[in-house]
């Protein structure tokens, strides 16, 4: 059985939501989730990590996201973690979804294993954020069947 820690970073909700939609799409194909809206590091399974965070203010990790990435800065090894990031932004800044490519910078650089690349959700598009990424799901449903 899979079990899958979904770590959210959150500033204004739009993230916690769309986490939220990840993980009840998730439970509905019997794989098992932890939600974690105040994340620490020590407290998760090193395994599966499905991270969806917004960029806040000139690229910065939301408040609640940072303590958790200064625990990981602080890790050697993180070669046990397999991860996706989802990243929320919004394309007329600069500094689009940095949050989400920073966390993957840092996760690589610590030896996790990225499943697929960083889904980019942008809240200009028509579609829906969280449309997007439940349709973007299956694919990490194989990768997480794949690295099992």
């Amino acid at each position: 059985m899979h079990h899958i820690e979904i770590i959210i970073g959150s500033q204004m909700g739009s993230a916690e939501y769309v986490a939220e939609q990840l993980q009840e799409a998730l439970e509905d194909q019997a794989i098992i989730t932890t939600l974690h809206e105040q994340p620490v590091a020590s407290e998760l399974s090193q395994s599966i990590w499905l991270i969806v965070t917004s960029t806040y203010g000139a690229g910065d990790y939301p408040d609640n996201l940072i303590p958790f990435i200064n625990e990981l800065d602080q890790r050697d090894s993180l070669d046990q973690v397999y991860f996706a990031v989802v990243g929320l932004g919004d394309s007329s800044y600069d500094t689009f979804n940095y949050a989400a490519k920073n966390c993957e910078k840092l996760l690589i650089n610590k030896g996790a294993k990225q499943l697929l690349p960083n889904l980019e959700l942008n809240v200009l598009d028509e579609a829906l954020p969280e449309e997007t990424a439940l349709a973007w799901l299956p694919k990490l449903i194989e990768k997480v069947t794949e690295a099992a």
